[in-house]
């Protein structure tokens, strides 16, 4: 029996399931197309059910092969996109794509409030990317969707969710926090104010 370490490799135009052998070899490939769908604003997004489906029926077929021992599961996906769930843990929006346009209104405003937005993006080493920086989807959701926001009750990056998806802890790690989001004060070292 082979251990091997399984990927999620999950982009925007390919999804992939990878395993590796203990010296890093890949010793299975399989790719899976799927159509986007719209989201409740009528813009392009990736089918995050469809997606959940098959990496949990992709393992589940891999975990039966006898000749192979899983021994790792970890994802690499595009993280510039939040997953807002609710109270059991399901998706209470579509997977908002991160080239979404995001208001102006709404970003002047944020600026406005935290310093301008040179200063922001020292302090939270986030360049202003809009949707890009998905702590501002937060905001976002707030502003568009006061109804659904009120209903959420944890937000997980995409790479997190996934892992979610599989055995159900929500946790997140400084590389999705600290990459772009807006969410991390670097100068504190903890999550910036404004999120609270």
């Amino acid at each position: 029996m082979k251990e091997v370490i399984a990927i999620f490799d999950i982009g925007k135009t390919n999804k992939k399931v990878l395993l590796f052998d203990n010296e890093l070899n890949i010793v299975y490939e399989k790719e899976q197309k799927f159509a986007e769908i719209k989201d409740d604003d009528g813009y392009p997004c990736d089918d995050i059910h469809a997606l959940e489906h098959w990496m949990k029926d992709t393992l589940k077929e891999l975990i039966k092969n006898k000749e192979l021992k899983i021994k790792v599961v970890n994802f690499t996906t595009y993280g510039a996109t939040l997953m807002f769930m609710d109270k059991n843990g399901d998706p209470l929006t579509p997977l908002y794509n991160y080239l979404k346009p995001l208001r102006e209104s709404i970003t002047n405003e944020f600026y406005a409030k935290n310093g301008g937005k040179d200063e922001f993006a020292r302090k939270t080493a986030s360049p202003a990317l809009g949707f890009l920086n998905s702590g501002l989807q937060i905001l976002w959701l707030k502003k568009t969707k006061p109804e659904i926001f009120a209903k959420v009750k944890q937000i997980l990056h995409f790479p997190q969710y996934c892992g979610f998806m599989l055995h159900g802890v929500a946790v997140s790690d400084y590389t999705s926090i600290g990459c772009h989001t807006a969410m991390w004060d670097f100068d504190t070292m903890k999550y910036h104010p404004w999120l609270k």
